[in-house]
C-alpha cells in the first residue's frame, strides 16, 4: 500500500529535505506541501493524505491550531508533529488534538519514514526525550478527571488502558492479558468509543492523567 503524504512546514529547505528523503521509500508518496498551517484544510480534503508531517511554528496559522482543525473532520488524516526542542512545550495540546505522533527535527531519516508508517498503521509515535517530557507535565490538576472518565470502563478496560499507557503493542496486551490479537483490537475501539477519544495516544494521555501509569 502507497502512504499518502501531506508535507506542512514554512522552511522551504526542510520541505526540500523531508521530500528528498520521502523519495528514496517505494511506500511513499509526497502528494502535497505546504507553507502554513491556513492552507491544510484545503490540501486534505483536494489530496486525501494518509499521513501530514506538520511543522508547529508558521506565521498564520500554526501547526497546532492546523491540527485541531483537521483532526475533528471525518476520516482525518493521521498527524506527526515535526519540531525543534524548544517547542516542546505544546507537545500536550498537540496530542490532546489527536496527533498521532510528535518527532524531534533532528531524529534520523530512517527513524522518520519508519514513523510514518507506523503512523499511518495506527501506531501512535513519541521521541523518547519527548515522552519523558511529556509524563513530567502529568499533574494533579488532570487527575481528577481523567479518573473519573476512566470510572465509566470494565476492569478489563482498565488493564487494557494501563498497557496502552505502558506502550506495549497489541500483541504484547494480548500475551500479557491472555487474550487473542483481535481481542484486544475490538477493546481498543471500545475503549475510545466509550471514551470519546480518536487514538492510542490520548488513551496513554489520560493512563497517565490518571495516575495509573
Amino acid at each position: 500500500m502507497t502512504i499518502r503524504v501531506l508535507i506542512v512546514d514554512d522552511d522551504a529547505l526542510v520541505r526540500t529535505g523531508l521530500s528528498m528523503m520521502l523519495a528514496g521509500a517505494e511506500d511513499l508518496r509526497i502528494v502535497a506541501e505546504a507553507d502554513d498551517g491556513d492552507k491544510v484544510g484545503a490540501l486534505v480534503a483536494e489530496h486525501t493524505p494518509d499521513v501530514v508531517l506538520m511543522d508547529i511554528r508558521m506565521p498564520r496559522m500554526d501547526g497546532l491550531a492546523a491540527t485541531e482543525q483537521i483532526r475533528g473532520r471525518d476520516g482525518a488524516p493521521e498527524i506527526i508533529i515535526l519540531t525543534t526542542f524548544d517547542a516542546d512545550e505544546h507537545v500536550v495540546r498537540a496530542l490532546r488534538a489527536g496527533a498521532g505522533g510528535f518527532l524531534l527535527k533532528d531524529t534520523p531519516p530512517a527513524e522518520i519514514i519508519n514513523a510514518i508508517r507506523r503512523v499511518a498503521a495506527g501506531e501512535p509515535i513519541l521521541s523518547p526525550s519527548v515522552t519523558r517530557r511529556l509524563i513530567a507535565q502529568v499533574t494533579e490538576v488532570h487527575r481528577s478527571p481523567a479518573r473519573e472518565l476512566l470510572g465509566r470502563l470494565s476492569d478489563r478496560e482498565r488493564e487494557v488502558v494501563i498497557a496502552i499507557g505502558q506502550g506495549k503493542s497489541n500483541a504484547q496486551i494480548g500475551t500479557e492479558l491472555y487474550m487473542s490479537v483481535a481481542t484486544v483490537k475490538a477493546h481498543v475501539s471500545r475503549l475510545l468509543t466509550k471514551l470519546g477519544l480518536n487514538n492510542r495516544v490520548q488513551v496513554a494521555l489520560l493512563a497517565h492523567d490518571a495516575g495509573l501509569v
